[in-house]
């Protein structure tokens, strides 16, 4: 570990999130539902954003800007690609805490993942080899980010299609001592956990009962599709249908771990109108209900 990564994560900067919604469940705030969601009164905690759409201004923000009035605003990065061998673009955070600042988003989050190399950057969030080594990569990267941004953010876990020979931990102990390390929180995507848990024939629920639930502040459900290699079945994480059922099991195992935290519903391909999207942020809802009551609390702030 390198002396200047101590040094960053033993600042004293203050790094504390803004107070969760009072409302738990949110969805993301994707250009299709710029206007619908403007316009109509939604039963809805909470709209996520991903802040490289709104990096130049323009009538991106505009909308950002009316939709922020109405609801508390989280921001997922796509692009921060904490897990590159190199430090974060200073460009990148830059353009990031200019958003924060304007909007004060109740949480910040980006990918356990790369996706940059020298100049070239790749639309993909690439997997990591949970190694010692790399462990310290990301966690330079992410403590470089939080001393920057003088917040606290949330790491999720990947979707992955292969895994690394090398590997010296599990993915859980591998984000477990990311978060121990550097202060940083969990971003739990349960849809990822389930479809990295098929592709690899590892155990969902044994990797959910690894994590530390003081480190989890957010969970994301989404859709994935079913693709044939050879005689074998992946699944990819393509956010373009209904969370599936076998999701939405594992989603009720994190609930009872976890307790009543910000939950995320992603779709980001195939968009269905606003209120098929709405309709899956209820079922959260309702498992939250089923298994807190309705007047549950928060387990993370």
């Amino acid at each position: 570990m390198s002396t200047w990564v101590t040094t960053i994560w033993t600042t004293n900067i203050k790094m504390t999130n803004n107070t969760p919604p009072a409302e738990p469940v949110g969805i993301g705030l994707r250009h299709p539902y710029y206007k619908d969601v403007l316009e109509t009164d939604l039963d809805l905690g909470w709209l996520e954003v991903h802040p490289e759409n709104y990096f130049g201004g323009g009538i991106n923000r505009h909308f950002l800007s009316l939709a922020a009035e109405k609801y508390p605003i989280s921001m997922h990065g796509i692009g921060l690609s904490l897990g590159s061998d190199q430090p974060v673009s200073k460009d990148h955070l830059g353009n990031l805490k200019e958003l924060v600042d304007l909007y004060n988003p109740f949480q910040i989050s980006d990918h356990a993942s790369w996706s940059a190399s020298g100049n070239a950057h790749l639309n993909d969030l690439l997997p990591l080899p949970y190694t010692k080594e790399t462990l310290a990569r990301l966690s330079d990267n992410v403590a470089r980010t939080q001393n920057f941004l003088g917040r606290k953010i949330l790491v999720e876990n990947p979707s992955t299609y292969v895994g690394f020979n090398n590997d010296e931990m599990s993915e859980f102990e591998f984000l477990n001592t990311l978060a121990e390390k550097t202060g940083c929180c969990l971003l739990l995507d349960i849809n990822n956990i389930f479809v990295q848990s098929f592709n690899h024939g590892l155990d969902a629920v044994e990797y959910i009962d690894g994590i530390n639930p003081a480190f989890v502040g957010e969970m994301h459900l989404a859709g994935h599709s079913e693709h044939q290699a050879g005689e074998h079945t992946i699944l990819i994480d393509t956010h373009n249908n209904f969370v599936r059922a076998d999701v939405w099991k594992l989603y009720e195992h994190a609930v009872k771990r976890f307790g009543v935290i910000p939950t995320l519903i992603e779709w980001d391909q195939n968009f269905p109108t606003l209120d098929i999207l709405v309709s899956e942020a209820d079922k959260a809802r309702a498992i939250l209900q089923k298994i807190h009551g309705k007047e549950a609390s928060y387990a993370a702030g």
